[in-house]
């Protein structure tokens, strides 16, 4: 694969995923064979390998992301992959986690973080009879410094992993106090307010005439008794159909969107929201990954990701973005769709989290495993916002302890008022 560090093994049995590094080749997902020639079935998402007419080359994509990877056929295995690093040695983990971060992490200079300082601060550390408590708390404090929320340490049910300072990562019980205060202070005289998604979207029309709001609180998980794209995607479909129907795309003068609590999923799932509030086709972003282990500026060639209009009712009227810290990954990715969406869009409240990539996952040889970003997801000027987040283009509070002990919310009344003012 071109970046991703990644081989595929592939044959009528289904698709052998091995992570490599100049150090190590572990098996990760393997996927299983579907019934349509080069479609492979993993964990909820459908994969497609292309061939090229050449037969040297391939194309391979997910149904739950955008864009896809450019795939290179070779003759055999690597070598690393036939003798697997000991998997009762601390130290071999410890090579193994370094070396995936040195080989694929984007974002090192950006954060000013001197990697290999950090490996000959914590590689003396460890030994080979290093306990496994001990070395989750090395790994935790290597990645400490790099307040990635696309960065986590994994040992079973045990994680780590620091959000931007400042930030709060999404959580069950805080979507549950956000959405509580949302429903009583600014939708208490809405009608037509509807729930889809096991309440993951939430819909209403705004007592102001001509004005809707629309809540998304993840890309994900909304259908939680089937984790395939297929089941969220008809979920989303069923939602985005209910609200923008003819009669009220017709009579919207304004919506509001609401992602300042979002965890963010299916950047896929984005783009077909995208699609319903554009009558024009536009590029959403260009997305790229690292590709030379030794290099930190060598990508692949980026591709566009289109935003085509969707063959049904649209709403292409103004529309005010709220966001806020707690708005990531795919929350961010569906925020750059709408920067150059045609027709007016606002960004209101804070800046995003600041993470964009997919995540890669990486098995460690003791069993462990990492999270890490690998893409970058540009602008058509080229600008990146990871680490530092989407900026909103006015300035308002998001949820804090003085907005929910007066009853305020601040952003929300500056996006009715722009809506209002803007008709």
């Amino acid at each position: 694969m071109d970046g991703y560090g990644t081989v595929l093994a592939i044959d009528g049995r289904g698709a052998q995923e091995y992570q490599t590094t100049a150090v190590s080749c572990l098996k990760g997902y393997f996927a299983t064979a579907a019934r349509t020639p080069g479609t492979y079935d993993v964990e909820g998402a459908v994969l497609t390998v292309r061939p090229a007419p050449d037969g040297a080359h391939a194309r391979f994509g997910a149904d739950v992301a955008v864009g896809h990877r450019q795939l290179r056929r070779i003759g055999s295995l690597p070598a690393a992959c036939t003798r697997p690093p000991a998997a009762d040695d601390p130290r071999a983990a410890f090579d193994v986690f370094w070396q995936s971060f040195e080989e694929n992490y984007p974002f090192f200079a950006a954060k000013g973080i001197d990697w290999h300082a950090v490996r000959d601060r914590y590689r003396p550390l460890v030994h080979q009879d290093t306990t496994r408590a001990r070395l989750f708390d090395i790994f935790s404090r290597m990645i400490t410094p790099l307040h990635d929320a696309h960065v986590l340490v994994l040992d079973g049910d045990r994680h780590y992993g620091v959000p931007r300072p400042g930030t709060v990562v999404p959580t069950e019980e805080l979507n549950d106090k956000v959405k509580k205060f949302v429903v009583a202070r600014d939708l208490a005289q809405a009608v037509h307010r509807q729930d889809f998604a096991g309440g993951l979207i939430t819909y209403a029309d705004l007592k102001q005439r001509g004005l809707g709001y629309l809540r998304i609180a993840s890309f994900d998980g909304y259908d939680r008794d089937d984790p395939s794209y297929t089941a969220q995607l008809a979920e989303l479909d069923r939602a985005l159909d209910t609200v923008l129907t003819p009669a009220r795309t017709r009579a919207l003068r304004g919506l509001v969107i609401d992602l300042r609590l979002n965890g963010g999923g299916s950047d896929a799932l984005g783009i077909r929201i995208a699609e319903r509030l554009t009558d024009t086709p536009y590029v959403a972003y260009a997305k790229r990954a690292r590709n030379d282990p030794g290099d930190t500026t060598a990508h692949t060639r980026p591709e566009p990701i289109p935003v085509t209009p969707y063959h049904g009712p649209r709403y292409t009227g103004p529309v005010a973005l709220l966001t806020g810290g707690s708005t990531v990954s795919a929350g961010e990715t569906f925020t750059q769709a709408l920067i150059d969406r045609p027709g007016r869009t606002v960004r209101i409240g804070q800046a995003t989290q600041g993470v964009f990539s997919d995540v890669m996952t990486r098995a460690l040889p003791n069993g462990m495993a990492v999270w890490l970003p690998n893409e970058e997801y540009l602008t058509r000027t080229g600008t990146t916002f990871d680490g530092t987040g989407i900026p909103p283009q006015i300035t308002e509070p998001v949820f804090t302890d003085e907005e929910f002990t007066k009853g305020r919310d601040s952003a929300f009344d500056r996006a009715v008022e722009l809506l209002r003012s803007a008709r």
